[in-house]
């Protein structure tokens, strides 16, 4: 079934620690006004946070565009990250607990896998990269 958008919530510039902050409150709101609960919201918000801390630590800026979604009956977000990095040389690899390319505990992006319904991530090495999260509605 498509999946189509129903609105475009938000779109937030990171290129700082503060934007984070941005991040966080645009998900959320946008979580709570198509009736995600607080478990879901947490769930969702924990991920985009990661998702843009992963842009300011390897690419130093980007971008998130939020967008409410609908799939036949089913309603849902999308959050699309966006930065012109250096890439994921091994999207498979990166997506493995406990791999990391700087220096953290290799969590990020497979903690963020398991916190929402879809990952999808496009790297090109040299070029960026780009990973859209979605997540429905129970």
């Amino acid at each position: 079934m498509a999946t189509s958008v129903v609105a475009t919530d938000a779109v937030c510039a990171i290129d700082s620690e503060a934007s984070l902050l941005e991040v966080r409150a645009g998900v959320r709101a946008a979580a709570a006004s198509i009736g995600f609960g607080l478990v879901e919201q947490t769930k969702v918000v924990t991920a985009a946070s990661e998702l843009a801390r992963n842009i300011l630590r390897y690419a130093g800026r980007g971008c998130m565009v939020i967008e409410r979604v609908r799939a036949g009956s089913r309603v849902g977000l999308r959050a699309r990250f966006e930065d012109e990095g250096p890439g994921i040389d091994d999207v498979e690899l990166a997506l493995q607990d406990g791999f990391s390319s700087g220096d953290s505990l290799g969590l990020g992006l497979p903690g963020a896998k398991r916190l929402v319904d879809d990952l999808q991530i496009d790297s090109v090495p040299g070029r960026g990269t780009v990973v859209v999260a979605t997540m429905w509605v129970p």
